[in-house]
């Protein structure tokens, strides 16, 4: 007899990726689409956050985190905030945009562009109008340890709603060289202790 799947369980997965941070030329795109002089809350981010670095220098922004005590799904700013911008976990996504779009204010928020395969955009969105900031690159996220997980085996997007100017947008992203570690270089001369106490 099949086994019946718990469909909560795939939609709901926990993962244990989700500690990966955006880096700067991530963020640099959406700049632009962020209107003047609204507050900007970014709900998965400490004041570390390339997001809030970046954003905070052109509008006001409200940082949370989990870390903090601050849970996107039960947690909001008291003061007044006009647009969500970050890079939510990739697990537990679709609890993540229900949540956003509840609020009934613009959101951009990245994830993966694997994830359009799903029925969960499809059934979320179906009432709203998705829309999406695409690249022509693949961003590398980094890790918390400090390395950039150059590995990456999918394409990621801002997904938003009533954020863009029009559904979809295709971008450039400008990443910076990536820097080679030199070869390891075995040094051709071979010192033997023994050998050198016969000279």
């Amino acid at each position: 007899m099949a086994q019946e799947l718990d469909s909560s369980k795939i939609l709901y997965s926990s993962g244990n990726n989700d500690e990966c941070y955006t880096p700067d030329y991530a963020v640099k795109p959406i700049l632009q689409y962020i209107p003047k002089g609204v507050t900007v809350w970014c709900p998965f981010d400490t004041e570390a956050s390339e997001f809030v670095r970046l954003i905070s220098k052109q509008n006001k922004v409200i940082s949370s985190h989990l870390d903090n005590g601050q849970d996107f799904l039960q947690w909001q700013p008291k003061e007044h905030w006009d647009i969500i911008v970050s890079n939510p976990p990739f697990s537990n996504k679709r609890k993540f945009f229900e949540r956003a779009l509840l609020f009934n204010k613009p959101f951009a928020l990245i994830m993966t562009n694997t994830w359009l395969n799903d029925s969960t955009p499809k059934i979320i969105f179906k009432d709203k109008d998705l829309q999406l900031l695409m690249f022509d690159k693949r961003m590398e996220f980094n890790q918390s340890d400090g390395k950039v997980n150059n590995k990456i085996t999918f394409s990621s997007s801002y997904y938003c709603w009533n954020f863009l100017p029009k559904q979809i947008i295709m971008d450039k992203l400008i990443k910076p060289p990536r820097q080679t570690v030199p070869p390891y270089q075995v040094s051709q001369d071979i010192c033997n202790p023994l050998t050198e106490l016969l000279y």
